[in-house]
């Protein structure tokens, strides 16, 4: 984790040393809609929510890298049923990941500009929670338990992830800008056999300088 954190602080610095005319900064915030992909299908959908803090470093008039800190709700959902009874297991995983996006803006006029930007990412799983409901006839149970990480037998997933992100949107004069996501999870999360990866959309709001 203090190598993860080193790692943006060190990044962070050297775009700021680089970036041509003024360093911009800015926030998004708004809902994720995460899942799993596995190799022979993918879980339901899950909701969870994601905050992202970045720097905007101007490469060229129309063209900025913007490498940022994001705490992202992911994970997925399962459900069964059968003639008496009805079972969910959801998975939430609160992660910390570091994007560094190539964005493009496209002028409108006065008004604003269009955004489309991409870029890899570093994740970093802070905590996971199951939550399992089940029902039958007059009975009903719940339960929660924490998610196992590592690369062991009894673990659940492992911790570090790295894939691509894909961003679009579009930012008023004012700085106010909506936004749309997708993270394309390119680490096999399964600490042992399978496959396991991340897959999210994103729509948010946000406030750029």
């Amino acid at each position: 984790m203090k190598k993860l954190l080193l790692s943006a602080a060190i990044l962070f610095g050297s775009l700021g040393a680089f970036a041509q005319g003024g360093l911009g900064y800015g926030l998004r915030a708004g809902v994720n809609i995460p899942k799993y992909s596995f190799e022979n299908g993918s879980s339901e959908s899950n909701t969870g929510f994601f905050v992202t803090g970045y720097l905007d470093a101007p490469i060229s008039p129309n063209f900025s890298i913007q490498p940022g800190l994001s705490l992202q709700n992911k994970g997925g959902k399962y459900s069964a049923t059968s003639d008496n009874a009805t079972g969910q297991l959801k998975q939430s995983i609160m992660s910390l990941d570091i994007p560094v996006n190539l964005v493009a803006k496209l002028p409108t006029g006065g008004s604003g500009n269009f955004f489309v930007g991409a870029g890899p990412y570093v994740g970093f799983a802070l905590s996971g929670k199951n939550k399992f409901e089940a029902s039958s006839n007059n009975a009903s149970v719940k339960r929660e338990w924490d998610v196992k990480f590592g690369s062991g037998d009894g673990d659940e997933l492992k911790r570090t992830d790295f894939g691509v992100n894909f961003l679009a949107g579009y930012q008023l004069t004012n700085g106010f800008q909506i936004n749309a996501g997708y993270g394309l999870g390119l680490t096999n999360l399964a600490p042992n056999s399978g496959s396991i990866k991340n897959r999210v959309w994103s729509v948010g709001i946000g406030f750029g300088l």
